[in-house]
């Protein structure tokens, strides 16, 4: 996995968002184990207290737990893991209108530009398949 950070939240939050993130991406499928909290944490290039933070937080979500002799694992309960899929998929649509909104289009003109975005780019020119 790749970890990317600015300087705009605090790393703990940055983990948990890209955690949660491979969870609901299937980069970290459910039932899986996760690398120990020091490998993460060097894999991450942070501290490993921040990663123990960030890793104690998606416990407290419910998306991984932990047995005591065998590490950290991805929760089964895909129902779990839809709901927060569900919630950074709003939570991202809802920071594109915004985004959109400060450039001064109305939600009107932003849902007529959506069919125009989502289209191949094959079919910008009007030719299918290409």
């Amino acid at each position: 996995m790749k970890w990317y950070f600015s300087n705009d939240a605090p790393i703990y939050a940055q983990l948990i968002g890209q955690i949660r993130r491979g969870i609901v991406s299937g980069v970290f499928p459910p039932g899986e184990r996760l690398p120990s909290v020091r490998e993460l944490a060097t894999e991450a290039g942070v501290n490993p207290n921040t990663m123990q933070r960030a890793m104690a937080e998606l416990e407290r979500d419910g998306l991984v737990y932990s047995q005591r002799t065998a590490g950290r694992f991805v929760t089964e309960d895909r129902g779990r893991i839809d709901d927060f899929r569900r919630r950074l998929a709003a939570e991202h649509v809802r920071r594109f209108l915004e985004d959109m909104e400060q450039l001064g289009f109305s939600r009107g003109e932003i849902l007529s530009l959506l069919p125009q975005a989502t289209r191949k780019e094959g079919d910008a020119h009007g030719d299918p398949g290409m």
